[in-house]
C-alpha cells in the first residue's frame, strides 16, 4: 500500500498538468465563440466607410447604366436586318445579366429608374439614395449613348437615329405602346423584386432571370413600342440625337409599370415583412 502512493501521485500530476496546460486554449476558444454569438459577426468585421455606403454605389449605377446603354445602342445601330429583333434582344438581355451579376454587391445593380423607385417602395433601400441613383443612371445613359456615337459610323448612326426610340409615328399607336411599356416593365420589375428583395423568394439566379425577362419582352413587344422599359435607355439617345417625339411614353410607361409591380408585392405577393395587409 505504501508503494502505491507514488504511482497515484504521478498519474494525478500528469492529469493535472495536461488539464492546466490546455486551459488557456480552451478559454481563448470560448472567448472567441462568445464574441461571435454576442456580436452576431466575427470580431474582424468592420463598418463600411462613407465612400462604400454613399459614393461607390452611385458610381456603380453610373458605370453600369453607361455600359448597358452603350452596348444596347450599338446593337441597334449596327443591327443586321436579317437578325430582326433577335440581335438587340440578346444584347440587351445578356448585358443586363452580366452587369447585375458583377455589381449587385456594390449598388444592388438597378441601372433603371423604375427599379430604383420600386425597390424603395417595397422597403429595399433608403429614400436618401433614390434621387442620387436616378441622377447617376440618367448621366450614365447620356455617356453610354455618346460612346455609341463615337464607335459607330456616321451613316449607321443617322439611319438608326442614334438608337433613339422612333417606332411610334401616329397617335393611334400611342396607347397600345404605352400599355405595353407598363405591362412589360411591371413584369421585369416584379422579377427583380421577387428575386432580389422579397425574402421568401430570393434567388441567386436573379441576374439570369432578369436578363431572360428582358430578352422575352423585346422579342414580344419590340415592334409595338420598341420595348424600352428604362427611361435612362431612352433619355441618353434622345439627348444625343435630339429626338423627342413621344418621348414621354418611355418615362410614364416604365415608371407606372414599376409602381404597379411594387403594389403587387405590397398587397399580394410579398412576404410578411413587405406585405402591408393580410399578414
Amino acid at each position: 500500500q505504501m508503494t502505491s502512493y507514488p504511482l497515484e501521485n504521478f498519474v494525478a500530476h500528469i492529469l493535472n498538468s495536461s488539464f492546466v496546460d490546455s486551459m488557456p486554449e480552451d478559454k481563448l476558444e470560448l472567448s472567441n465563440m462568445e464574441t461571435t454569438f454576442l456580436d452576431g459577426s466575427p470580431k474582424s468585421a468592420r463598418t463600411p466607410s462613407t465612400f462604400e455606403r454613399l459614393i461607390q454605389p452611385c458610381v456603380a449605377e453610373l458605370v453600369g447604366t453607361m455600359f448597358f446603354v452603350f452596348i444596347g445602342c450599338v446593337s441597334v445601330i449596327e443591327n443586321v436586318e436579317a437578325a430582326g429583333r433577335l440581335q438587340p434582344a440578346l444584347v440587351h438581355g445578356l448585358a443586363v445579366a452580366v452587369l447585375v451579376a458583377c455589381m449587385a454587391e456594390i449598388s444592388g445593380s438597378h441601372f433603371n429608374p423604375p427599379f430604383t423607385i420600386a425597390i424603395f417602395l417595397v422597403g429595399g433601400m433608403k429614400l436618401v439614395m433614390v434621387v442620387p441613383y436616378i441622377v447617376c443612371q440618367l448621366i450614365g445613359g447620356v455617356i453610354g449613348a455618346a460612346m455609341s456615337k463615337v464607335m459607330t459610323s456616321r451613316q449607321h448612326y443617322a439611319n438608326a437615329t442614334g438608337a433613339a426610340f422612333t417606332i411610334l409615328k401616329r397617335e393611334d399607336e400611342l396607347w397600345g405602346a404605352l400599355f405595353g411599356e407598363v405591362a412589360m416593365t411591371c413584369l421585369v420589375t416584379m422579377v427583380v423584386l421577387l428575386g432580389a428583395v422579397n425574402g421568401k423568394s430570393k434567388s441567386p439566379m436573379v441576374p439570369f432571370m432578369v436578363g431572360c425577362t428582358v430578352i422575352v419582352n423585346i422579342l414580344a413587344g419590340g415592334d409595338i413600342s420598341g420595348t424600352c422599359l428604362n427611361p435612362a435607355r431612352a433619355f441618353g439617345p434622345a439627348v444625343l440625337a435630339n429626338y423627342w417625339t413621344y418621348h414621354w411614353v418611355y418615362w410614364v410607361g416604365p415608371i407606372l409599370g414599376g409602381i404597379l409591380a411594387a403594389a403587387l408585392l405590397r398587397v399580394l405577393l410579398g412576404d410578411e415583412k413587405i406585405r402591408l395587409i393580410m399578414k
